[in-house]
């Protein structure tokens, strides 16, 4: 059973962002506490004043700041202070960490940021994750893909799941909870390979029939032979990792990656696409008679304000 702390009644006139976010948690509540998920969006972006996302993850507060450079700068002292104090006036005491987000191409290296090893549990659909809210700039929980996630496991049963930048495997972790048949995750960090390990077994999940592989997905996708009755395909938008042979960027190589891909995808089998970066333009024609769907507005969660946050693609072989 989740926990989902009770808020007081009543109008802060003084303080337009607690209005906001008591107003979000109230309607976020109903649908989380139906639906076992204590870990989503509290407020999104939705005053000007207020450049921010503020997470709730199991009690604790994730709060990102978006500067408005490519610096990596610290929000404003009084900013910081009112947004603490409209948490802890609709909320009481609770533990908040803060982010800050540039605008700069991202490399989505996960780089670390701390060496504390705080982690705990959130659950999402009833099923648990580790979460760290101290130790690397994402938290190992993407809470904007929560219901690609759920589409992904509703169409899991008993079938083959290939899940390519796995991260730390929520969407393998899922779709085994909604009984497929076998999930193979590939990233190419040894860090988050563990942590998914850690998913896994925190929700009592065997390792035999769900295989975790460090490995760039390119060469992955070279090497592999088996098929797979679905695939997920969520890659960072352009990745300078020492660990590739090459520069990946989204929009000049979703093409080939998507046509591997294809070749290990079974006939009436499904391949999801997603991208996070707000230039991406997709060209279908590649595909050839392969049937595409953009499903991006099913896949936004009620609770984030941004329809741009990420685009999804259904691809049926």
């Amino acid at each position: 059973m989740i926990s989902l702390p009770a808020i007081a009644d009543g109008e802060d006139k003084s303080s337009p962002l607690a209005n906001r976010i008591r107003n979000n948690y109230r309607h976020v509540k109903k649908w989380a506490k139906r639906t076992e998920t204590d870990a989503f969006r509290i407020y999104d972006r939705e005053i000007r004043q207020y450049p921010l996302a503020i997470d709730f993850y199991a009690g604790r507060f994730c709060v990102q700041y978006f500067a408005k450079g490519s610096d990596s700068s610290e929000p404003p002292p009084g900013l910081s202070s009112e947004v603490e104090r409209a948490l802890t006036t609709v909320f009481g005491t609770a533990p908040v960490y803060w982010r800050t987000r540039a605008r700069s191409k991202e490399t989505r290296q996960y780089e670390k940021r701390d060496e504390s090893q705080e982690f705990f549990t959130v659950t999402e659909y009833g099923v648990k994750f580790w979460v760290n809210l101290v130790d690397y700039l994402d938290t190992g929980l993407f809470l904007d893909h929560r219901e690609t996630r759920q589409l992904v496991a509703s169409q899991a049963k008993g079938k083959r799941l290939l899940n390519l930048f796995a991260y730390t495997g929520s969407f393998s972790v899922q779709a085994a909870m909604a009984g497929a048949a076998f999930t193979k995750s590939i990233d190419m960090s040894n860090t988050y390979c563990a942590w998914a390990r850690d998913n896994f077994n925190l929700n009592g999940l065997s390792p035999k029939a769900h295989e975790i592989i460090r490995a760039d997905c390119l060469k992955f996708l070279e090497e592999e032979r088996a098929s797979y009755d679905l695939i997920v395909i969520d890659p960072p938008t352009i990745s300078r990792s020492k660990k590739m042979d090459q520069l990946f960027d989204i929009q000049i190589d979703y093409i080939q990656l998507i046509l591997s891909c294809l070749k290990l995808l079974t006939v009436g089998g499904t391949l999801f696409f997603s991208t996070n970066s707000r230039s991406f333009k997709f060209n279908a024609a590649p595909f050839g008679s392969h049937a595409i769907v953009d499903i991006s507005t099913k896949t936004i969660p009620l609770d984030f304000h941004d329809p741009k946050i990420h685009r999804c693609w259904k691809i049926t072989k």
